[in-house]
């Protein structure tokens, strides 16, 4: 796995709260998004806002209770085949595998893994975007 994070998406209860929090409280640049969703611009990354429970439904997961803890790190790739080779590598050094890696109604790829600790991880592939240097430059 490349050294890097391309997003980390946070759920959050009151979307609108969190993105004047961000934007107007914390300066940070929000991006164009859809409704449902906010992008801020970080240095080398972003910082995603999305509702708690759509996110949790978006890993499989329910909302309420130990089984989601309110975000999920993402990491992008620049293809499908990218996607399932890292799935594939961070399962066999000792991820659990949460949501294989499948198409997605964003239009994407992607799949999410829980780390030793259980925190989640969504390896994506996104053909409108690429966010992040080719891996061959990372």
């Amino acid at each position: 796995m490349k050294p890097r994070i391309s997003m980390i998406t946070l759920g959050v209860s009151d979307l609108q709260e969190s993105v004047r929090f961000y934007e107007q409280g914390l300066g940070l640049p929000k991006m164009d998004s859809p409704p449902e969703v906010a992008f801020f611009t970080l240095k080398g990354s972003w910082l995603g806002l999305y509702g708690r429970r759509s996110l949790a439904e978006d890993a499989g997961l329910p909302a309420d209770g130990s089984g989601f803890t309110g975000f999920t790190i993402a990491h992008n790739v620049d293809s499908e085949a990218a996607v399932d080779e890292l799935m594939e590598q961070a399962v066999a050094a000792g991820a659990k595998l949460v949501k294989p890696a499948q198409k997605v109604f964003w239009g994407g790829y992607s799949g999410y893994f829980a780390d030793p600790d259980g925190y989640l991880w969504e390896v994506a592939h996104n053909p409108l975007f690429w966010v992040g240097p080719k891996d061959e430059d990372a």
